[in-house]
C-alpha cells in the first residue's frame, strides 16, 4: 500500500496534468475536499466535477516546496508559477483520500487568471 506521501504525490502529477479523472481515482467514494475559500465537495465523484470545472476555468499547476507525512496524514506546501501559494492537508487511509482541507487566497488566485472576482 502507498504512504500518504506517495499519495499525494500521484495527487500533483495529475493535478499537474489537469487529469479529473485520475485525481478522481485517489480519494475515497465518500471522501471530502474542503478548500477553505469554498463550501466543502463531498464524494469522488463531486470532487471529479469540481476538478473538471476548475481546470476548465484556469491553467493551474502546482509546485510542490515541501511535502511531509505523519501517519496517516500527508502535508502539502505548495506555489504556482504566478506566484500564489498555499498548503493542503491530506488524511490518507487504505491508500486513498479520505479528507482533504486546502488554504490559499482565493481573491489573488481569481485575480491572477483574470476570472470574475465574487
Amino acid at each position: 500500500m502507498q504512504s500518504p506521501k506517495e499519495v499525494v504525490r500521484q495527487w500533483v502529477d495529475a493535478f499537474n496534468r489537469h487529469d479529473a479523472e485520475g485525481i478522481a481515482r485517489l480519494y475515497h467514494d465518500h471522501a471530502v475536499n474542503h478548500q477553505v475559500a469554498n463550501e466543502p465537495v463531498a464524494g469522488a465523484e463531486a470532487i471529479r466535477a469540481m476538478f473538471t470545472a476548475e481546470f476548465a476555468a484556469a491553467d493551474m499547476t502546482a509546485i510542490v516546496e515541501n511535502l511531509f507525512e505523519d501517519g496517516e496524514w500527508a502535508i502539502l506546501e505548495w506555489k504556482d508559477p504566478l506566484g500564489l501559494r498555499g498548503c493542503g492537508f491530506f488524511h490518507i487511509t487504505g491508500g486513498k483520500i479520505l479528507f482533504q482541507r486546502g488554504y490559499w487566497d482565493k481573491r489573488s488566485f481569481l485575480k491572477q487568471h483574470h476570472l470574475p472576482v465574487e
